[in-house]
């Protein structure tokens, strides 16, 4: 089974940029689809951006939260999904999780542990 690992994340004012790392252990991405997530108090988890492995440029789903300023990306060499997030602003404030599920399936299934980013304003 595939393990995410989570790095990246930090504090930065509004509208600076981060961008985190999701690494795959154990085995390979392939045939996964790879979410990140976020959580902040009080508020439900929401998906942010996710990207199946095997897919195309269109393989690709944004949260209209975030759209237009993250970006999700894969880089097959080093077996790492990047969610590169620009103009940042406070509301972006949350843990943020890599999570991987099976294509077709509804649930995610392996989690990282999760990383930090605060905004201030």
């Amino acid at each position: 089974q595939v393990q995410p690992v989570e790095s990246g994340g930090g504090s930065v004012q509004a509208g600076g940029s981060l961008r985190l790392s999701c690494a795959a252990s154990g085995s390979t991405f392939s045939r996964y689809v790879v979410g990140w997530h976020r959580q902040s108090p009080g508020k439900e988890r929401e998906v942010v951006a996710a990207i199946v492995w095997d897919g195309g440029v269109g393989a690709r789903h944004y949260s209209d939260s975030v759209k237009g300023r993250f970006t999700i990306s894969k880089d097959i060499y080093r077996n790492t999904v990047y969610l590169q997030m620009n103009n940042l602003k406070p509301e972006d404030t949350a843990v943020y999780y890599c999570a991987v599920k099976r294509v077709g399936e509804r649930n995610y299934d392996y989690w990282g542990q999760g990383t930090q980013v605060t905004v201030s304003s």
